[in-house]
């Protein structure tokens, strides 16, 4: 049965911030309703998911103000809201399909008996056909989404919750998870919220819109009175609206220099003997952006690992030219962490992947300080990359605190506090608002223009437009 999700004057400050993740938030949403629900890149949206799913622990921060599903303390109705995360690769708790989508049944304590019959039709209604001892490991990004959503059904909750669900899936993958979720809410009636960057996928869905702001809701209403009466209000805010796209970079400044890194019948691979992707022959040159692209499971993050020197060839070759290299060896996976800091810089697909400070400010100065910088020297770079990618108000927070959009600006600084001299930069625009979209493809057009190369693994169509990328298809 479908349930209602309440929330009055709520809001909630993680026990390590200062400032309020979270304030004033006040609506609610009835049985039945389809919510897509907007906002800034770190407004919040993400938090109130989990706290209507109930993993928001006491012990993590403080609330203010009452959160009820059907006028109930969310505490008391675990297992009556189900959410679904942005990450298909961090959802799968088992290794076997059938047992991974069992898992919450087995916590809930539904009876074995049922739990055959509740995973078959869970599969079904998100279409997943394949047998309950495939592997986890082995599903493609969209499957693994679905598989993620089959979960959350076989628990029967009045109420699903998704947190930017396509955010890492190519196109097919998008209309998988986006075509499943309107058969489970057509064949439940369960409540639907979802928080998208990517409104256009889920405007013939839902039928109403919420918008967060740093004080509270400043939008609620049907999709065509909030999007298109306050369209551009809200797109100068961050919002993703249809028909308001944000304002692109120029053509490069000049065409493409120098040769810096060259793969020659390249074959990736992530465990050794078993290559995922290639032969390749790619270039990479000085002042251009090339944008790898193909569907999930292609090989792409593989690629773009590989030539960052972070993993072995599995057979052909990655080398860098003498301009590059200078002192150190042609291979690039031969160099040193030191060596790689000022020329080849890596953002990982998963920014959680490569925290390793307590404060945004300590993360950013991390490879200053490795090349031995002088403090005042450390402290302008950081400064500066602070004030670019908008972090400087949470310069002291811990970054396991901040939103995803903001841990991946985070990690974009840590690696050009170093100005590398080769990027490669795996989904460098996932879980970014309007406006730090376009500040993001902003910045990596400048480093384009200053004889910088990038090479930019994304299912994000637009980013290797905006930068006149060269594409590189992998896996087509």
């Amino acid at each position: 049965m479908a349930v209602q999700l309440d929330a009055q004057s709520w809001a909630w400050r993680y026990a390590t911030r200062q400032k309020w993740a979270v304030t004033n938030a006040t609506f609610t949403i009835e049985p039945g309703e389809r919510v897509l629900l907007l906002g800034a890149s770190g407004s919040g949206k993400s938090t109130l998911l989990h706290a209507f799913a109930g993993v928001l622990a006491d012990d993590e921060g403080e609330a203010l103000g009452t959160m009820t599903v059907d006028g109930a303390p969310v505490a008391s109705q675990r297992g009556r809201v189900g959410l679904v995360l942005q990450d298909p690769d961090t959802q799968a708790v088992l290794s076997r399909v059938g047992d991974d989508v069992a898992f919450g049944m087995e916590n809930l304590g539904v009876p074995r008996d049922e739990m055959v019959g509740r995973v078959d039709a869970a599969l079904d209604a998100v279409g997943l056909d394949v047998d309950h001892d495939r592997s986890t490991a082995a599903l493609s990004g969209g499957q693994k989404q679905r598989l993620a959503l089959a979960g959350v059904l076989a628990m029967q909750p009045g109420a699903i919750l998704l947190d930017e669900p396509t955010a890492n899936l190519d196109p097919a993958g998008v209309r998988e998870v986006r075509d499943a979720v309107l058969r489970t809410v057509e064949r439940t009636g369960a409540t639907l919220v979802i928080v998208e960057h990517r409104t256009e996928v889920w405007l013939d869905i839902v039928t109403r819109v919420i918008v967060l702001g740093p004080d509270g809701v400043v939008a609620d209403g049907t999709p065509a009175m909030v999007l298109h009466e306050r369209g551009a209000e809200l797109a100068a805010a961050g919002v993703w609206v249809p028909g308001h796209p944000p304002v692109a970079p120029g053509a490069p400044a000049a065409s493409p220099g120098s040769l810096l890194l060259e793969a020659s019948e390249l074959q990736v691979a992530r465990v050794k003997k078993h290559p995922v992707a290639g032969p390749f022959d790619l270039s990479v040159h000085a002042g251009e952006v090339i944008g790898i692209v193909g569907p999930n499971g292609a090989g792409k993050s593989t690629l773009g690992l590989t030539l960052s020197g972070l993993i072995p060839a599995h057979s052909g070759s990655v080398r860098a030219s003498a301009e590059l290299a200078g002192m150190a060896q042609q291979d690039p996976f031969r160099w040193t962490s030191r060596q790689l800091l000022t020329r080849i810089g890596t953002v990982l697909q998963e920014p959680e992947h490569q925290l390793i400070a307590r404060t945004v400010r300590d993360e950013i100065a991390v490879g200053p300080r490795a090349l031995g910088m002088g403090e005042d020297e450390v402290s302008a770079r950081v400064d500066e990359l602070l004030e670019r990618l908008r972090l400087a108000h949470v310069a002291g927070a811990n970054p396991y605190t901040l939103s995803g959009g903001e841990q991946r600006r985070l990690t974009v600084g840590a690696m050009l506090a170093t100005r590398p001299r080769v990027l490669v930069l795996d989904e460098p625009t996932f879980g970014q608002d309007a406006v730090t979209w376009a500040e993001l493809v902003g910045l990596m057009a400048e480093l384009r223009d200053a004889g910088h190369a990038l090479v930019v693994v994304t299912h994000d169509d637009e980013v290797p437009r905006a930068l006149h990328a060269r594409k590189f298809v992998v896996g087509a």
